[in-house]
């Protein structure tokens, strides 16, 4: 049976190359740019990391897509298999980055105002789960997307379903064996600000911003008794203003500029370069249908040099178009081990 979606390119760094120094949060999930296989609808699919329990990965997409919080993506559907080693949702796909590609691509620790709205719209996230007696379980600098409208928070759930999680953003109690709980959650919260803010998610004290210190500070207490609450950390992360308004969603503090312009122009061209993939892809198509063959027919792969085949790249999902008459995928877009789709081969590169 055919996949629903070819993968169009990875989102996230490749975790198989050597990491540059500091080497950047390991991502708590494996995040793709996908293409509907019978429709043009462009999605964020997301799948559980190598050695994950993809059962228990399932049960935590079903479970996120029945609490939909804010300044997350709601999930739109699964892999509808209730067993098997294939794992996979798909959330609407937006141009994003994620929080360590985002601070490369600035070339260095974010902007106060945008550590602001990012700490603001994950404690908002929180606050709407907690309520709900639910704990993300996951929150750390990789599972942040920076978008045009917002950050979002991502992957939930991941930790609960594999043991590959980022050790610097876990709570003590959860490093220790312990549920995770919402006191957790915040401790992540501050790991992700201390990173957004220094580069670093465990930075020296005077490191932090002056402004900020205190809130990372608390946030990151080893006692989860004198961490703050996700609902009490909203007025924290408010600028000071002259009347003491207080912040009753991260929306308030979303100003045109809130992004740095570099990181800007980076979703600017992903969405460029996501455009120019589909229009190589629908040009590469239509040769080879118009190409004679021999015989006098339409040139097949071997024939035309534009045969699928097997790719050999370093994520691999899916089947990749070779331009070779090998059929050999570029950037990780060949065939994988968990064959979610088909991909034509053409990276865009993002977080590569």
């Amino acid at each position: 049976m055919e996949r629903p979606y070819r993968l169009v390119t990875r989102l996230d760094p490749s975790q198989d190359r050597p990491a540059p120094h500091p080497s950047p949060p390991p991502v708590p999930c494996r995040r793709f740019i996908a293409r509907g296989t019978t429709s043009d609808r462009t999605v964020l699919l997301t799948a559980p990391l190598p050695g994950a329990d993809p059962v228990l990965f399932r049960a935590e997409a079903e479970a996120a897509q029945r609490l939909a919080p804010p300044w997350t993506f709601p999930v739109t559907e699964t892999d509808g298999a209730a067993h098997g080693a294939d794992a996979w949702f798909t959330t609407p796909y937006v141009p994003a980055l994620p929080l360590p590609v985002a601070l490369a691509v600035h070339g260095g620790p974010l902007p106060e105002e945008t550590v602001r709205v990012i700490g603001a719209a994950l404690a908002e996230t929180l606050t709407a789960l907690h309520a709900q007696g639910v704990a993300h379980a996951g929150v750390a600098p990789a599972s942040v997307l920076l978008t045009a409208d917002g950050p979002r928070l991502t992957c939930f759930g991941a930790a609960r379903a594999t043991d590959r999680v980022d050790r610097a953003a876990q709570a003590p109690e959860q490093a220790t064996g312990g549920l995770p709980r919402p006191p957790g959650d915040v401790y992540g919260l501050g790991a992700v600000l201390a990173y957004a803010a220094t580069g670093h998610t465990v930075p020296e004290r005077s490191e932090l911003p002056s402004a900020l210190g205190a809130t990372i500070t608390a946030c990151l207490t080893r006692d989860p008794a004198h961490r703050p609450s996700a609902a009490a950390l909203l007025p924290a992360l408010s600028p000071p203003t002259p009347h003491g308004t207080v912040l009753g969603s991260a929306t308030t503090l979303l100003t045109p500029d809130w992004l740095p312009p570099r990181v800007v122009a980076a979703l600017a061209h992903q969405s460029a370069a996501l455009l120019a993939a589909d229009l190589a892809v629908t040009a590469e198509t239509a040769e080879t249908a118009e190409a004679p063959g021999p015989g006098g027919g339409s040139a097949t792969g071997n024939d035309h040099g534009h045969g699928s085949g097997t790719g050999h790249g370093h994520d691999g999902l899916g089947q990749g178009r070779g331009h070779d008459g090998q059929g050999r995928g570029h950037d990780g877009q060949g065939r994988g081990h968990d064959r979610l789709g088909k991909a034509h081969g053409h990276g865009i590169g993002i977080g590569n």
